[in-house]
């Protein structure tokens, strides 16, 4: 009998499985398909996904129980509570990006700026849903900038940071679906076709060593929320143009950046329980971050048509490029260049595209700091 008794107590646990607990399984088996079968973002997508499996499982010992602290708990104070892996990724974002395209041409900036319409769009359509503060982390999936989000929905204390994560990184992969019909939508086929020769002009590395200083100060000083943003982002670049880091610029590209994605996929996914992710208002939050996304594509691609009213022909712009002032980088830039390639064959907006593209990962952050100052 005790024998039995024994047995059966080996199956107890699945009285406590729910249909909630079901239900993310199979949103944590989708994020992992779409990490290894479409390759969308599989280094941040896949220990989402089986993170989402790992916190669901009844009574999981990875996440806290009682007075029994798991380890995916104790991530998420070591590095998430105080925003220390979102502003650790950002060096090495940092350390990605060349921002000497833009130097060549920093009149783009402006279409970065522009691209931020659907934060502040949408931060004014969710304030009917949702208290200020949450519906501003919201707001910021429009960013399209996954530490970005992190950092504004923690400083701010949204409950909603699993569904705003999960939001922001999977539209941020779905670029290539995205964007494309918006653009379409705005833009005639004879403007998708538009030529825009590119002339490489010179940019000393004196500038490139400047540019990311001068971009802190100056945002410091209009946004000072926005400081461990930009200065970590900027930090990481400035590494790379020193040209006496290589090693510590290349260490902050691979090494950190990877190690801190695993570490950021798996803290996320401990805020994807069940019982704070199957809820309606999870599906409205994952609604709006779309329209965010829609609306600052839009915001891009009309800014460039407002230009083209007062420019001559011969020096009219592609509205596409707009498009790509949002900040999922490098992503949107490539989807514009498509774009253009499949309009014209000879039509090569790569450069451009990436530049704005470029200033719009600067933009995102900035915004991100704006409204931290205005709320905090």
């Amino acid at each position: 009998m005790n024998l039995l008794n024994t047995f059966g107590s080996l199956f107890s646990n699945f009285g406590n499985l729910t249909w909630q607990m079901v239900v993310m399984w199979a949103i944590g088996a989708l994020l992992i398909y779409l990490a290894i079968a479409k390759k969308m973002e599989p280094s941040l997508l896949l220990p989402m996904g089986f993170g989402a499996i790992l916190v669901n499982l009844p009574g999981s010992g990875a996440i806290t129980q009682g007075d029994t602290v798991g380890p995916i708990s104790a991530l998420f104070e070591a590095g998430m509570s105080n925003e220390l892996f979102p502003l650790l990724l950002f060096i090495g974002i940092g350390a990605m990006i060349d921002f000497g395209p833009l130097l060549e041409k920093p009149w783009l900036m402006l279409f970065g700026a522009a691209a931020q319409f659907g934060i502040f769009f949408t931060l004014f359509l969710a304030g009917f849903f949702f208290d200020l503060k949450d519906a501003a982390s919201i707001a910021i999936i429009g960013a399209a900038d996954g530490p970005t989000a992190i950092f504004v929905a923690n400083t701010l204390g949204s409950q909603y940071l699993g569904a705003i994560m999960v939001a922001a990184y999977s539209y941020m992969a779905l670029v290539p679906i995205v964007q494309p019909p918006v653009i379409r939508l705005l833009t005639t086929r004879k403007e998708r076709r538009i030529s825009m020769p590119y002339q490489q002009g010179k940019v000393t590395q004196l500038t490139k060593i400047l540019f990311p200083i001068l971009v802190t100060v100056i945002a410091g000083l209009v946004a000072p929320a926005s400081v461990a943003l930009v200065g970590f982002l900027m930090f990481g670049n400035l590494l790379r143009e020193c040209g006496v880091l290589n090693a510590l610029s290349e260490t902050a590209q691979n090494v950190l950046a990877n190690l801190i994605t695993i570490l950021l996929g798996l803290t996320v996914a401990g805020q994807m329980t069940a019982d704070k992710f199957v809820r309606p208002d999870t599906l409205l939050i994952l609604a709006l971050g779309l329209v965010a996304f829609v609306f600052d594509t839009a915001g891009g691609v009309l800014f460039a048509k407002l230009l083209n009213l007062f420019l001559p022909e011969g020096k009219k712009l592609n509205p596409m490029i707009g498009a790509a002032g949002i900040s999922a980088f490098p992503m949107s830039g490539r989807v514009v260049n498509k774009m253009g390639l499949e309009e014209d064959p000879q039509n090569f907006l790569l450069m451009y595209s990436i530049s704005v593209n470029v200033s719009g990962q600067i933009a995102s952050v900035i915004a991100g700091g704006l409204i931290l100052t205005l709320l905090v």
